[in-house]
Parts: C-alpha cells; sequence; structure tokens
C-alpha cells in the first residue's frame, strides 16, 4: 500500500462526496452515539454496489485530503465515517471497523474503513495489520 501522502484524492464526484461524508460524520459524532451507528447501518443498506480497491483507496484519501483542511480533529473516527458515507452517497458500500491493538503495549484503539470481506482501505502500516475489530458496521 502507498503512504497516505501519495494516495491519488479522486474524481470530482468523490472530491464532492468526501466533503459531504466527512461534515457528515463531524455532526453525527457530536451525537448520540446510537445515532451515529444508525446512520453508518443506514450507509450500508444505501450502498448496494461493490467499490473496487483502487476506488476505494481514491475516496478515503480523498476524506483525509478534506479532513486537513478542516480546522477541528479530524482523526480516524471522524475520516473513516467520513469514508463510509461518502461511498453510501456515490452509491457504494464500505464497512466501518472500530477497534484495538493490544501488542505491542501501549492498547491503542482505531477505527478504520474496509471493503465488504475484504481489508482495510487506506491504511498504511509498515509492520503488518495488527489491529482486530471490535464492532464492524
Amino acid at each position: 500500500m502507498e503512504a497516505y501522502s501519495t494516495v491519488r484524492t479522486g474524481t470530482y464526484p468523490e472530491r464532492l462526496a468526501a466533503a459531504a461524508g466527512l461534515a457528515l460524520a463531524l455532526v453525527l459524532l457530536r451525537l448520540p452515539f446510537r445515532h451515529t451507528v444508525h446512520a453508518a447501518r443506514l450507509a450500508r443498506r444505501i450502498g448496494r454496489r461493490p467499490l473496487d480497491a483502487a476506488r476505494a483507496e481514491a475516496l478515503v484519501g480523498a476524506v483525509r485530503h478534506t479532513g486537513r483542511l478542516w480546522p477541528g480533529r479530524a482523526a480516524c473516527m471522524e475520516t473513516s465515517l467520513g469514508a463510509v458515507l461518502a461511498a453510501a452517497l456515490l452509491g457504494r458500500r464500505l464497512e466501518w471497523c472500530l477497534g484495538v491493538r493490544f501488542a505491542p503495549p501501549p492498547v491503542e484503539y482505531h477505527a478504520w474503513a474496509e471493503l465488504p470481506g475484504g481489508g482495510p482501505v487506506g491504511e498504511y502500516t509498515a509492520s503488518g495489520w495488527h489491529h482486530h475489530a471490535a464492532l464492524t458496521i
């Protein structure tokens, strides 16, 4: 996988969906968590068509790029949910995963987008993927 800075940021519709998805994610994450989970499940039902790995990488890259323009916090939780919502706006499907890495210490909590039946999208780790999903929507 490529590092974040070299990932293509997508086409114009993907960038527009990324901005809308991130804005919606920023609002949803300020509401009670059950509303956020309900919106993620709704996005999963809306996005029926599969998303290929290259377009998924571009979409996650577009959300991360948009997050850099946001003056507040746009970390893993916001960008991963934004990517899932952006995919739904395009009629595509991504899964939203919340998880943890236990070893090596310290414990690390993380959120990421994942292709259905595939691995994490847009995650770059030199030593491999060591996170375990606790919740997948």
